[in-house]
């Protein structure tokens, strides 16, 4: 029966041959166009990378210091404002999905456990929007005023988010700085010359080295 079948698939091919198609002999499955291959190819295609980690639980635990949580709030706000007024206008699919995920893994892995587990709640609440600058800022300034909301704080205008967090730096792309040369000419004994710190970065050298 498996000798028949194959010769039957044979004298299809034959008969109606593929203009790029060509039949396996050991298996009668036929390759090329609108054969096996096509059909593996877009099954590979098909396929997209899946970020894991990104929906679960809070991971952090709470966050006693009440000095130290408003302090990380006001930065984590500014960050995130300073983010969505930066995003693209058109962001393609790969980049909306990047920023989808940013939001729901900040809920997992922020340093403040509570405050996580609210954000969670918003973010089922309020799905993020990223189809385009203006709809992700007016997202975030509409779960930031719902966080407001519960702190009995008042509202803030989101017809001005580019005035309290424009970080001014623009849509330029990044040009790194040329380093200034070094003058091999200075004295080590110069008191003007701050010889604690690194002159380009400004980071405390290490005692004993330069």
């Amino acid at each position: 029966m498996p000798a028949l079948l194959q010769l039957a698939l044979t004298m299809i091919a034959v008969v109606h041959p593929s203009s790029r198609s060509s039949i396996d002999p050991w298996t009668g499955q036929l390759f090329g166009e609108g054969g096996v291959e096509q059909t593996l190819n877009s099954e590979t295609n098909s396929k997209t990378p899946v970020i894991s980690g990104v929906h679960g639980n809070v991971i952090m635990g709470k966050l006693g210091n009440e000095t130290a949580k408003a302090a990380l709030g006001r930065a984590t706000w500014k960050l995130l404002h300073t983010m969505t007024l930066r995003y693209p206008e058109h962001p393609t699919p790969d980049e909306r999905e990047a920023l989808s995920s940013y939001f729901h893994l900040s809920s997992r892995l922020y340093p403040c456990g509570e405050c996580a587990a609210e954000f969670q709640q918003l973010l089922k609440k309020l799905p993020p929007q990223t189809a385009s600058r203006r709809s992700a800022s007016l997202w975030l300034c509409a779960v930031h005023n719902q966080v407001n909301a519960r702190l009995k704080k008042p509202d803030f205008d989101c017809a001005h988010l580019s005035d309290e967090y424009d970080c001014g730096c623009g849509d330029e792309p990044v040009v790194e700085k040329s380093q200034p040369e070094k003058d091999d000419n200075l004295d080590p004994m110069d008191l003007e010359d701050d010889l604690s710190k690194d002159d380009l970065t400004g980071v405390d050298m290490i005692r004993g080295g330069r």
